[in-house]
């Protein structure tokens, strides 16, 4: 099976997304290597219990993938909607 990458609509965009993620996850405690942003991932994995390791996962179920990528993005999207009501709350 091919690998699938995500490719960003704005590729400009990704320091910002890098560093919105670092600032989300540092702000939870978590260990953040500003070179290496996926890095919390691996954090995260061991905390729940979840087998990541660097290389193919193929052998993870989509609700052990989603019990980390769901920590980290769902983390993202709540910060970036409280941005926004403060940003609506100036106007």
């Amino acid at each position: 099976m091919a690998r699938r990458k995500r490719r960003l609509l704005v590729p400009e965009s990704r320091a910002a997304l890098d560093q919105l993620k670092n600032q989300v996850m540092a702000n939870q405690g978590y260990h953040v290597d500003s070179e290496n942003p996926d890095s919390v991932k691996y954090e995260i994995a061991e905390e729940t219990g979840v087998p990541l390791k660097k290389g193919y996962n193929g052998r993870l179920t989509s609700k052990q993938a989603g019990t980390v990528g769901g920590k980290i993005g769902g983390s993202m999207v709540k910060e970036l909607i409280r941005i926004a009501q403060e940003r609506m709350k100036e106007k």
